[in-house]
C-alpha cells in the first residue's frame, strides 16, 4: 500500500512540541482511568492548555476546562488537535482541525486514518499516526 501521508521526523515533533501551548483533545473521558484523560493530565502536568472536545461531555468541565462538542465550538487557537476516537470517525475530525487552522493532527496509538493524515498534510498540518502524544512528549522532551 502506498501512501504519501508519513510520520514527521524527531526534529519536526520535538519543535511541534517545543511551540504547542494549546492541545484539543478530541474524545477526552472524564473518567481518570481511561488513557485519554491520563495522557491529557501528563500534558497539562506539563504546562499546556487542555481544551476537551467530547459531544457527550459538554457542560462539563474536565481538567478544569469547559468541555465543548466539536473543534468548531473553540474560540481560541488551537496548536495540536489529539484525536481519541476509532479510526474510522477520524476524517471529519481531520476537516474539522483543517478549518480551525490548528497546526497539527494527532492521531493517538492504534488510530491511524491515511486519508485523513493525506488531507490535513495537504493543508499544511503535520500529521501523526499511531503515536502517544505523551509517549513522544517523554521520549523527545525529557
Amino acid at each position: 500500500m502506498s501512501t504519501t501521508a508519513t510520520n514527521p521526523s524527531d526534529a519536526v515533533v520535538r519543535e511541534l512540541l517545543r511551540k504547542a501551548r494549546t492541545i484539543a483533545v478530541v474524545g477526552l473521558s472524564n473518567n481518570v482511568s481511561r488513557p485519554s484523560h491520563m495522557v491529557a493530565a501528563y500534558l497539562q502536568q506539563h504546562g499546556y492548555r487542555i481544551l476537551p472536545v467530547n459531544p457527550q461531555l459538554v457542560g462539563q468541565t474536565v481538567l478544569g476546562e469547559p468541555c465543548v462538542a466539536q473543534l468548531e465550538d473553540l474560540h481560541e487557537p488551537v496548536d495540536i488537535v489529539d484525536v481519541f476516537r476509532r479510526t474510522e470517525d477520524v476524517l471529519p475530525v481531520a476537516a474539522s482541525a483543517v478549518a480551525i487552522g490548528a497546526r497539527c493532527l494527532w492521531q493517538q496509538l492504534g488510530v491511524a486514518h491515511v486519508p485523513a493524515a493525506e488531507q490535513v498534510q495537504s493543508a499544511g498540518l503535520v500529521s501523526v499516526m499511531d503515536r502517544c502524544l505523551k509517549i513522544e512528549h517523554a521520549r523527545l522532551m525529557a
